[in-house]
């Protein structure tokens, strides 16, 4: 009788053991399933699918912060292509100056009123000089905002008898703005913009 009841017992722990391990293996795959199911979900949030001529094309969306310095860099070397790219032509200075008033504020303009005072567009245009930028490196600071930048760039100017290259260095910080326009597509604005140096290079022999 007694020993009857002793297997029993025994059978019992053996079924409650079996059924504890049983649940906590449940409860460990139901819970990969459920990590598992949001990566999947995540990754497909993060696809795009364009219908493109009659093809359906993928394309994988990611956030801001991954390509800000990439965005950066851009918006900054285009600001200053847009200012420092002149021809010796009254319109197309006023047209590029326009489009890179769009990407700064206020300090890009007192910089261009200087260049105009100073005689330095009417000398351009008088010496039919045209003048191009070559942006050679951007220095950032993304971990602190607005982000404080340097460029550094070679300036070349063209004239009918000669080309001189100059050295570039200017600074700024970036701020975002709340949002994109076409004349303004990377949704940023240079502030505080100066030029720190703007001197000639040794000729090249």
């Amino acid at each position: 009788m007694f020993s009857q009841l002793k297997n029993i017992d025994t059978a019992f722990k053996h079924i409650k053991t079996f059924s504890l391990f049983l649940i906590l293996a449940n409860t460990i795959t139901i819970c990969f399933v459920i990590y598992n199911n949001s990566r999947i979900t995540e990754r497909a949030s993060n696809r795009i699918y364009l219908l493109y001529n009659g093809k359906v094309l993928e394309a994988i969306a990611s956030d801001k912060k991954s390509n800000l310095p990439v965005e950066l860099r851009d918006h900054i070397k285009t600001f200053h292509q847009y200012f420092f790219n002149l021809s010796p032509d009254d319109k197309a200075i006023r047209r590029t100056i326009t489009k890179a008033l769009y990407l700064a504020d206020e300090s890009a303009k007192k910089q261009f009123d200087n260049l105009k005072e100073s005689g330095y567009i009417n000398n351009l245009i008088s010496a039919n000089i045209s003048k191009d930028i070559e942006v050679d490196s951007i220095r950032l600071n993304i971990n602190q905002y607005p982000y404080l930048f340097t460029c550094f760039a070679t300036e070349k100017l063209v004239r009918s008898s000669s080309t001189v290259y100059r050295r570039l260095i200017t600074q700024g910080v970036v701020d975002e703005l709340k949002e994109k326009t076409d004349d303004n597509p990377h949704g940023f604005l240079i502030r505080g913009w100066e030029i720190l140096e703007n001197k000639d290079l040794p000729s090249k022999p």
